[in-house]
C-alpha cells in the first residue's frame, strides 16, 4: 500500500504535478479494492494525527478579522455562495450522463459542492507565490474553510435541497424518487460490499482465517444453512474467494474496527482458525473488549498453550493433534465392532475431561517440551524401584506425604500392570511405577522413591 502511494506521488511529481495529487489518485484507486478495510485500519492513527496538523495549519492561515468587517464579510459570503453553487452545478452536469435521474446527479453535485483540503492548499500556494492579490486570496481562503465548516449541514440536507430545487414535493413523486435512490448497486465491488454488509447486520458466524480449516468450516456452515463472514490477510486467497462469491474481508482479524465491520455486535459465534497461538491471543483480546459474552472457538496445533488461550477468553480450544487422535480412535473402535453410541460416549468423555487421557504420552529421548514456559507439558515416566530403595514397603500415600505431586497412573508387578493404583498400594522391590506430570515433578518423585 505504502509503495503504491509513494510511487504514484513520485510519478505525479515527475509529470510536473504535486506529490499530494499522485497520492490522492492512488488512494482513490485503493479505495475501490477489497483491501480498503485493512488500509483504513492501518492508516487510522496517521490520519487522525495529520488531520489535526492540517486543521491547525489552516487555522493559523486564516485572518478572522475579515469576518468582523461588514464590507469584507460580504465579499467572503459572496465567494462562499459562488463556490458552492458553481461546484454543485458543475458536479451535477458532469455526473448526469452516468446516472438515471436528474435527482441523483443534483444530489451528487451538492455533496461535492463543499471546499476541500486541496482548495486550501492551492489557495495557500497562490498566496505564498503572490500569484493572486491578498485582497482576493484571503477572502477566498476563508470562504473555502467556511464551506468545510458548513459541510455537515450541506451533506445531511442534500436530499431536501435537491427535491426543493427540482420541485419534487408531491408524495407520489417523492416515493418514486426514494425507490430510485435505493436502486441496485452498479459495480461488482459495491454489490459484494453490500451483500457482506447485509450479512453483518444479521446473525452469522465470523471466521478469523480463511485457509483450509476456515474454508472447511465455511462449507459446512453453508451446507447447514448458516451465514458467515471471513477475515484473512492473504490477498490472493481473498481475491479468489470474492470471485467465487464468498463473503470475505481483507484485513487483520485483531483490529477492532474491522471486527465491527464484520458484524461482531450481531455475530452468534466467532471461530479462530489460525494455527499461531500468539495471533489467536491478540484476536481474543480484541473480541473480549467488544463482546465479552460471545462464544469463541479457537484452533491450536497442540495443548502447549491451552491455558493461555483460555485466560485470553477462548470459550473452547480444539487441539489438532488430539482431535486427529480421536478420529483415529473412533475408526479403530468401529472396526472392532464397538457400537456407535458407545464410541460417541467415549469421545465425549475424553473431550469433557479436556483430553487428559491423550496427554499420557512417552516422549522421544531427544524431544523437548513444546513450550518450556507452558503449563501443559506433562509426560509419562517409568521408575523401577530397586532393592533397598526408600519406597520399598511404603504406600503411595506415604509418597504423597513427602510432597510428591505427580499422578500415579499404574504399577507393573511381575509383568502385570495395575491401572490407577489406590493410595494404600504398598510398593515392593522390582516394581515399575508409571508416573505422570511435569518434568520437575517427575524428577522429584523419582528422587523421593529412591532416597526418601
Amino acid at each position: 500500500m505504502l509503495l503504491v502511494v509513494l510511487s504514484s506521488a513520485w510519478v505525479s511529481h515527475i509529470a510536473g504535478l504535486s506529490f499530494a495529487l499522485g497520492a490522492f489518485l492512488s488512494g482513490m484507486m485503493l479505495a475501490e479494492t477489497e483491501y480498503r478495510h485493512q488500509i483504513e485500519a492501518v492508516i487510522r492513527p496517521f490520519r487522525d494525527l495529520l488531520l489535526g496538523l492540517f486543521f491547525i495549519s489552516v487555522g493559523m492561515l486564516l485572518d478572522m478579522r475579515l469576518l468582523t468587517r461588514p464590507s469584507e464579510l460580504a465579499i467572503v459570503l459572496a465567494m462562499l455562495l459562488t463556490l458552492v453553487i458553481l461546484k454543485a452545478g458543475i458536479g451535477a452536469l458532469v455526473t448526469r450522463p452516468f446516472t438515471t435521474t436528474d435527482f441523483k446527479a443534483l444530489r451528487t453535485g451538492i455533496v461535492i459542492a463543499i471546499g476541500g483540503e486541496f482548495g486550501v492548499a492551492l489557495c495557500t500556494i497562490l498566496l505564498q507565490a503572490r500569484m493572486v492579490p491578498e485582497a482576493l486570496g484571503e477572502p477566498l481562503l476563508v470562504a473555502i474553510v467556511l464551506s468545510m465548516v458548513l459541510s455537515p449541514l450541506i451533506l445531511n440536507n442534500n436530499k431536501r435541497v435537491a427535491r426543493l430545487l427540482l420541485r419534487e414535493s408531491g408524495p407520489v413523486r417523492v416515493a418514486r424518487l426514494l425507490l430510485r435512490e435505493h436502486g441496485p448497486v452498479r459495480t461488482a465491488s459495491e454489490r459484494e460490499e453490500a451483500a457482506t454488509h447485509e450479512i453483518a447486520l444479521r446473525e452469522h458466524v465470523i471466521l478469523c482465517g480463511f485457509g483450509r480449516v476456515g474454508q472447511n468450516v465455511a462449507r459446512v456452515l453453508e451446507a447447514q444453512g448458516f451465514e458467515y463472514i471471513a477475515l484473512d490477510l492473504d490477498p490472493a486467497r481473498i481475491g479468489a474467494a470474492r470471485q467465487a462469491g464468498d463473503p470475505v474481508i481483507f484485513g487483520d482479524s485483531s483490529d477492532e474496527e474491522l471486527l465491527r465491520q464484520a458484524g461482531l455486535p450481531t455475530a452468534s459465534v466467532l471461530v479462530i482458525s489460525f494455527s499461531d497461538p500468539a495471533t489467536s491471543v491478540g484476536i481474543l483480546r480484541s473480541v473480549r473488549r467488544l463482546r465479552p459474552e460471545l462464544p469463541v472457538l479457537v484452533r491450536t496445533a497442540d495443548d502447549s498453550r491451552i491455558k493461555e488461550l483460555q485466560d485470553a477468553g477462548a470459550t473452547d480450544v480444539v487441539p489438532e493433534t488430539f482431535e486427529a487422535s480421536l478420529m483415529l480412535v473412533s475408526h479403530v473402535l468401529m472396526l472392532l465392532h464397538v457400537p456407535v453410541p458407545r464410541v460417541v460416549r467415549a469421545l465425549e468423555a475424553i473431550r469433557a475431561d479436556r483430553y487428559a487421557v491423550l496427554r499420557n504420552i512417552v516422549r522421544r529421548g531427544d524431544a523437548r517440551p513444546v513450550d518450556e514456559l507452558a503449563e501443559h507439558r506433562e509426560e509419562l515416566k517409568s521408575v523401577v524401584v530397586p532393592p533397598g530403595a526408600w519406597a520399598v514397603g511404603r504406600s503411595l500415600g506415604e509418597l504423597r506425604g513427602r510432597g510428591v505431586e505427580v499422578t500415579f497412573t499404574g504399577v507393573r508387578r511381575h509383568g502385570i500392570l495395575g491401572r490407577e493404583p489406590a493410595a494404600d498400594t504398598v510398593l515392593r522391590d522390582g516394581d515399575i511405577v508409571v508416573i505422570y506430570g511435569q518434568p520437575e515433578e517427575l524428577e522429584r518423585a523419582e528422587s523421593v522413591m529412591l532416597a526418601g
